[in-house]
């Protein structure tokens, strides 16, 4: 059974020396979102997640909204085990895939078949599974030859389509997306849609971010509003939703 407890969890990113700088620390706060609190002259602190309490469990489908900065990226990353909170207690149990970051353990000089071990590996694969997963990989990419290149050399859509292949490749029981991917051109996006909706309906728990709100009905049952760190609704989808466009 999959299922995700967070217990006043708080993660804020300290910037030493930043109060000269108010540009770059204006900057990193609409990059990670929160508030900036100073501490003394030389310290200031972005809150990315304030006190954050959170229960799901099997069968749970959670729609995250609020606007740009509100800590949903933030939140996602803490769920799919990226960041460890320094404040408060997170027990997730369960396998996990993170389509947020779709290309972080990759390396833009090794090959396509080397990086799909390396993202494979990176996603917790044993690697014995994941040299099995690379035939299927490749068929899915439609990449061909390329996959013997170096990543630094495909194109923007063909990294992506490279890094949906091997995150999709297994299906897990909690499953963390951050918006709802374009992946290549119309024929592929078409694959690769039918593929997210079977890997989203057989996961036991599904988190998504998205600022559509056709997106959060048609995927989730319930929703979480974030304003400044801070979960401050969750509950059943439409009232969240009337509530996050009241504030606008």
């Amino acid at each position: 059974m999959a299922s995700i407890v967070l217990d006043r969890v708080t993660v804020e990113f300290p910037i030493y020396n930043a109060r000269k700088r108010s540009l770059k620390a204006e900057l990193i706060r609409r990059a990670v979102g929160g508030r900036i609190q100073s501490d003394d002259d030389s310290r200031v602190s972005v809150v990315a997640l304030r006190d954050i309490s959170l229960m799901l469990k099997d069968g749970d489908r959670l729609g995250l909204v609020g606007h740009n900065g509100a800590g949903k990226s933030t939140l996602l990353r803490v769920l799919s085990r990226v960041y460890e909170p320094p404040v408060g207690h997170a027990e997730i149990k369960g396998t996990i895939s993170s389509l947020t970051d779709l290309t972080m353990g990759m390396d833009p000089e090794a090959t396509g078949y080397e990086n799909i071990l390396l993202r494979s590996i990176f996603l917790g694969v044993p690697i014995k599974q994941a040299r099995q997963m690379v035939p299927e990989i490749e068929e899915f990419t439609e990449l061909g030859n390329f996959l013997n290149l170096p990543m630094r050399t495909y194109s923007s859509g063909m990294m992506v389509r490279l890094a949906f292949a091997i995150s999709t490749a297994v299906t897990p029981e909690i499953l963390i997306m951050d918006e709802v991917i374009a992946a290549g051109d119309a024929a592929f996006f078409e694959k690769a849609e039918a593929r997210l909706d079977r890997m989203v309906g057989s996961s036991r728990i599904l988190v998504v971010a998205s600022h559509s709100d056709t997106v959060i009905r048609r995927m989730c049952n319930k929703a979480a509003l974030l304003r400044e760190g801070r979960i401050t609704m969750i509950g059943d989808v439409d009232e969240v939703l009337a509530t996050y466009h009241g504030q606008d």
